[in-house]
């Protein structure tokens, strides 16, 4: 016969909630932030050059993991589903946005409109002259982004989701260091190489850009997140040890999250 799911005060399960809240709060966040930042500005870091949308990235895994841990893999599943559908959204609103008429020169503020010293060829293909809105711009630099972002977001994010609870069962609940680091570098990898071919493929296929810049991008994201996977794994240790305890999580509980 089964057994009886312990039972648990409302204050605990609100403060389960709550930090649930936070939790997928945080992780939503970073998601967005990449694709409303996204390759609007790239930046050197030692050897590495990065789209600056790339630097919140990282957290969303440290959030997939403690999730994982703590609140088991449908849990972590969801959010991740959630983030998805919050990607067509920013898409969806940025389209209609860019498909509705702007006012006239004569009605738009004055910062609206950037004027240009020189041609300027935008990411989405197109080429403009004298001056550009500054919506224009920010949708040419991030709607092709954006859609890159969602195919590794799909790969990478469920990816990490079942490779962290793979190395659970595999370890029997133990060695939260390589299930942490062990699904984070290869979902990390999968998001790297998949948003830079898809961001900037078009540009290679057409000879804009090198194959050679293409790899060192690809490098860099990865490098990047490599190193930030590694370094997150004691706020993950962290966070695991103090949480468990502030959410009153037995080892049984623990335990059940690994299926």
């Amino acid at each position: 016969m089964a057994e009886a799911a312990p039972q648990i005060s409302e204050e605990l399960r609100e403060r389960r909630e709550r930090v649930f809240l936070v939790l997928a709060g945080l992780f939503l966040c970073a998601m967005t932030m990449l694709n409303i930042i996204g390759i609007t500005r790239f930046i050197q870091l030692g050897p590495m050059a990065l789209a600056v949308g790339v630097l919140p990235y990282p957290l969303t895994f440290l959030c997939t993991d403690l999730i994982s841990e703590l609140y088991g893999r449908s849990r972590a599943n969801f959010m991740v589903t959630v983030g998805l559908i919050l990607n067509f959204f920013i898409i969806g609103t940025m389209w209609l946005a860019q498909a509705m008429p702007s006012v006239g020169p004569e009605s738009q503020p004055p910062w609206q409109l950037i004027q240009l010293a020189e041609d300027v060829a935008l990411p989405n293909g197109t080429s403009v002259t004298d001056s550009v809105e500054l919506f224009t711009l920010l949708y040419a630099t991030t709607s092709g982004a954006v859609m890159a972002s969602m195919m590794a977001y799909i790969a990478a994010q469920y990816c990490d989701v079942y490779m962290f609870h793979f190395w659970k069962r595999l370890t029997n609940g133990k060695h939260l260091w390589l299930r942490n680091n062990g699904s984070t570098i290869i979902s990390q990898g999968v998001d790297s190489f998949m948003v830079i071919t898809v961001t900037f493929g078009a540009q290679f296929l057409a000879g804009a850009m090198s194959a050679g810049a293409m790899l060192v991008l690809m490098g860099s994201n990865y490098l990047f997140k490599l190193c930030v996977a590694l370094a997150d794994t004691l706020p993950f240790y962290a966070g695991v040890h103090y949480l468990a305890k502030y959410l009153e999580l037995s080892e049984e509980e623990l335990r059940a999250h690994a299926d």
